[in-house]
């Protein structure tokens, strides 16, 4: 079984190599990996080592056991995710618009590029994108993603984006989000920001940051996401 590490113990060698398959596409996520006595004869282990590693995937969220069917790639939801904690709008959970307004193939700014783990200037594909709720504009996004991995996005046209970036990524160009991590401020808004939201320049407006990663672990999203701060609530649930 090859490692890049070979003094790791073997699940832990095994896990890395199962990553590494999930991280490019083998197991597409939502696909079922092969039982673990495959594994074990495939790759000369004992069932328990196998058991081990895959429990440790499990617990890093890049696997799902259901019970009675097997073990699968977990396919991340983040279809309205951005709303489970934020609101913009009223309670009435209707499910926001996306709208791309532009589309540039641009050198990474110092931040993009800090962000994304990316050389200076960089090439980087940048979204200019609307959300809307009822036809109001409730988060203006800033979206930035490596040249490379997202080249097939370079031909799509604003209009042909659609509401749900993360499965057009995936579909595309063969890029699945695992995991994101956002932070929450508050700033006064640009007269960009402030033109695409329609209210004054200066007006304080909440920034959720997000850096979203791959089942590699590797950043492959940064974006900023602008909304009113007085449409904007906050609720969670502490148990």
């Amino acid at each position: 079984m090859p490692s890049s590490d070979a003094r790791l113990p073997r699940y832990q060698q095994l896990r890395d190599l199962l990553a590494t398959q999930i991280a490019t596409g083998t197991w597409k996520p939502g696909a079922a990996i092969p039982p673990e006595q495959a594994l074990a004869d495939t790759h000369d282990l004992a069932v328990g080592t196998v058991r081990k590693a895959i429990e440790t995937l499990v617990a890093e969220g890049l696997l799902e056991k259901r019970q009675g069917k097997g073990t699968f790639v977990r396919r991340a939801e983040f279809a309205n995710s951005l709303f489970r904690f934020f609101r913009f709008s009223d309670e009435t959970g209707a499910l926001p618009e996306g709208r791309v307004l532009n589309r540039k193939l641009l050198p990474a700014s110092p931040q993009a590029a800090a962000q994304l783990g990316l050389a200076p200037s960089a090439p980087t594909i940048w979204l200019s994108r609307l959300r809307l709720i009822n036809g109001e504009p409730i988060l203006a996004e800033d979206i930035w993603l490596p040249a490379d991995r997202f080249a097939a996005l370079t031909d799509l046209a604003p209009d042909q984006f659609g509401d749900l970036l993360y499965p057009l990524y995936e579909s595309l160009c063969g890029q699945s989000i695992a995991a994101a991590e956002e932070t929450l401020s508050v700033e006064p808004a640009d007269a960009p920001a402030a033109a695409l939201l329609q209210i004054a320049p200066g007006t304080s407006v909440v920034v959720i940051e997000r850096l979203a990663r791959g089942f590699d672990r590797q950043p492959l999203e940064w974006r900023r996401s602008r909304g009113r701060a007085d449409r904007f609530r906050y609720r969670v649930e502490i148990r």
